[in-house]
C-alpha cells in the first residue's frame, strides 16, 4: 500500500477576480475549494492514475471533515488523526498578480505524534511512506529520524517531497526518492544550481551518500534522474502552462504508480515527468487520459559526466 502524510493540510480557497485592490471591496467572478498539502495531492493524482492510497496526517474541526469528506468522494481512502484546532484555510487571489495569505500550521502534541508512530509500525515491506510538505519546526528531529529508521529496517520506501533542516537529517537514512527543485537542492548544499550540470553535480552527491533515486524537477527545463546506476535528463512537452500548482507532486505521483507496478525507474521518471507537465497544463490536478496523451512527448537523454561543466 501507498502512504501519504500531510502534518498541515489546509482548505484552500482560490478566488479569481479581474483586478484585486488592497483596502478596497473585490468582488469574485469565480471562486474554488479544494484540499491543499502535497502529500494530500499526491493521493488525489495517484487514486487519477489507478493507484490506491492512503491519505494520513492531522485534521480538526469543520474544514477538516471537509477535506475528508471531499477524498473520500474521489474514492482517496484517509486515516486523518484528529486535531483540536480548526485545520487551516489557505487563500489565493487570482488577479493580475497573484497573492497568498496561509494560514497557520497546526500544533501537534506528543501523543498526536506518537499515534502517527503507531500507524507507521504497522506497515509492510513493500509499502511506501510518502512525506510530503513543510515538516514543522516544532516536530523533533528525532521522530523524523526514527520513521526513516523504521522504513529502512522493515523494506518501506520512504518518498521526502519536503525541504528544510529535516530534509538534510533524513538523507542518510537511505530514502527510496527525493524530489527537490533547483532551489531545494541548491539550499541542501549552500549553493546556487543555476543549470542541469550543476543540478547533476549535487544530485550525484546525494546518490552517493544513500539516496536511491534523486529527481530534480526545473519547471519548463524539464528534470533530471540521477541513481547509481543511471543518470538522464527529460525535456518536458511544451504547451502553455495554465497552472503550476501541484505539479511536482503529480511528477512524484507518477512516479510512483508506475514504479508501483513495473520497477523500472527510467520509466518511472518518465511517467512521472508526463504527470507533472499535465498538471501544469491544465486548471486542475491532472487526469490519466491526459498524462498518456504527453508519455510520448517527453524526451529522455542521457546524462553524462563530459555535460558538466567546470
Amino acid at each position: 500500500m501507498i502512504y501519504t502524510c500531510t502534518f498541515a493540510p489546509s482548505v484552500d480557497y482560490t478566488t479569481y477576480l479581474p483586478e484585486f485592490v488592497a483596502g478596497k471591496l473585490n468582488r469574485s467572478q469565480q471562486v474554488y475549494y479544494y484540499p491543499g498539502g502535497k502529500g494530500i495531492n499526491v493521493s488525489r493524482v495517484l487514486k487519477r492514475l489507478g493507484a490506491d492510497s492512503i491519505a494520513l496526517g492531522y485534521a480538526g474541526g469543520f474544514t477538516g471533515d471537509y477535506i475528508a469528506k471531499f477524498l473520500e468522494d474521489e474514492g482517496v481512502a484517509t486515516d486523518f488523526i484528529a486535531i483540536e484546532e480548526i485545520t487551516r484555510i489557505n487563500v489565493k487571489i487570482k488577479s493580475d498578480n497573484e497573492t497568498e495569505l496561509n494560514g497557520p500550521a497546526p500544533g501537534i502534541s506528543d501523543s498526536q505524534l506518537e499515534r502517527l508512530m503507531e500507524k507507521i509500525k504497522k506497515m509492510e515491506k513493500g509499502d511506501w511512506f510518502v512525506l510530503a510538505g513543510t515538516l514543522p519546526d516544532s516536530i523533533p528531529m528525532d521522530f523524523y529520524r526514527e520513521v526513516a529508521v523504521i522504513c529502512q529496517a522493515k523494506g518501506i520506501r520512504l518518498v521526502l517531497d519536503t525541504s528544510g533542516p529535516a530534509l538534510k537529517e533524513l538523507i542518510a537514512l537511505n530514502p527510496f526518492l527525493i524530489k527537490p527543485n533547483e532551489h531545494e537542492l541548491g539550499e541542501m548544499f549552500g549553493v546556487v544550481v543555476s543549470d542541469k550540470s550543476d543540478a547533476y553535480s549535487y544530485a550525484k552527491k546525494l546518490v552517493q551518500n544513500g539516496v536511491e533515486n534523486v529527481v530534480v524537477s526545473m519547471g519548463g527545463e524539464g528534470a533530471l534522474l540521477v541513481t547509481k546506476d543511471l543518470a538522464v535528463s527529460a525535456e518536458a512537452p511544451k504547451q502553455k502552462v495554465v497552472n503550476t500548482v501541484g505539479a511536482g507532486d503529480s511528477l512524484v505521483s507518477g512516479f510512483i504508480a508506475s514504479y508501483a507496478k513495473e520497477e523500472n525507474p527510467l520509466e518511472a521518471f518518465k511517467y512521472g515527468v508526463a504527470s507533472g507537465s499535465a498538471t501544469a497544463f491544465s486548471s486542475d490536478l491532472c487526469e490519466k487520459t491526459d498524462v498518456e496523451a504527453l508519455l510520448g512527448q517527453v524526451k529522455v537523454t542521457p546524462f553524462h559526466e563530459q555535460d558538466v561543466t567546470t
